[in-house]
């Protein structure tokens, strides 16, 4: 475990991957988004404005799980580091980071309903169902999210570091070909509705359940391609 914790300040080390770059980027978004609600809010526009600018730091924890990898993986190599205590170490780190974008969304929305939309009647935390399950699977929903990203991230450097750049654009290519032929085969057999009713059945507690899953699968795929990754 110990060695586990010197990968998290390995990672850590450099806090402008994990720390500083994503909460730039959820300023950003946030202010930008604030800009727009007031324009419309003065213009005279009624009603709530939700906006998806939240989706902005969750979309760069992709980023962070590519970089984990290819910026400091052969560091580790050469500081006699483990495949398994850096595999382990680097989603530790995720973990405390998505954490803590989660605890900041949490914060967010419930300022948000505290003040009726900053006073603005806009919302970009607490953005319809995600905060109508309440904050704290809300709050889970955001963490299990941003760890999909990253293991994402982290699973494709892996297939990078391991085969090349043309194996990973035939792995994202047949990932694709796979969603859409599912997508055809949906529409095919008219079975939109079953599949809507199927995740209404399982409410948003499954869906967070779901991507949970998925994170879990490719970090379950990840580890053994980085096993036979060389520096």
């Amino acid at each position: 475990m110990n060695r586990i914790q010197k990968v998290v300040r390995m990672q850590l080390t450099n806090r402008q991957t994990f720390l500083w770059v994503p909460l730039i980027v959820l300023g950003g978004a946030f202010g930008l988004s604030l800009a727009v609600y007031g324009i419309l809010y003065s213009a005279g526009v009624t009603g709530a404005f939700y906006g998806g600018g939240a989706q902005a730091p969750l979309w760069y924890f992709a980023v962070i799980g590519a970089q984990a990898l290819t910026m400091t993986f052969p560091f580790s190599q050469a500081m006699s580091v483990t495949r398994r205590e850096f595999f382990l170490g680097t989603m530790l780190t995720a973990v405390l980071t998505a954490a803590m974008l989660a605890v900041i969304f949490v914060i967010g929305g419930l300022i948000e309903t505290a003040t009726g939309g900053w006073g603005l009647h806009g919302y970009f935390f607490a953005v319809g169902v995600i905060w109508e399950s309440g904050p704290v699977l809300a709050g889970l929903f955001y963490f299990v999210l941003a760890m999909l990203f990253f293991v994402s991230g982290f699973w494709g450097a892996t297939i990078f570091k391991r085969f090349g750049t043309l194996w990973l654009v035939v792995t994202l290519v047949g990932i694709a070909a796979v969603i859409v032929l599912a997508l055809f085969a949906v529409t095919r057999m008219d079975a939109w509705p079953s599949v809507i009713d199927w995740f209404a059945s399982i409410g948003f507690g499954g869906i967070t359940l779901l991507v949970a899953g998925i994170a879990a699968v490719l970090a379950a795929i990840a580890f053994p391609t980085l096993r036979r990754t060389t520096p």
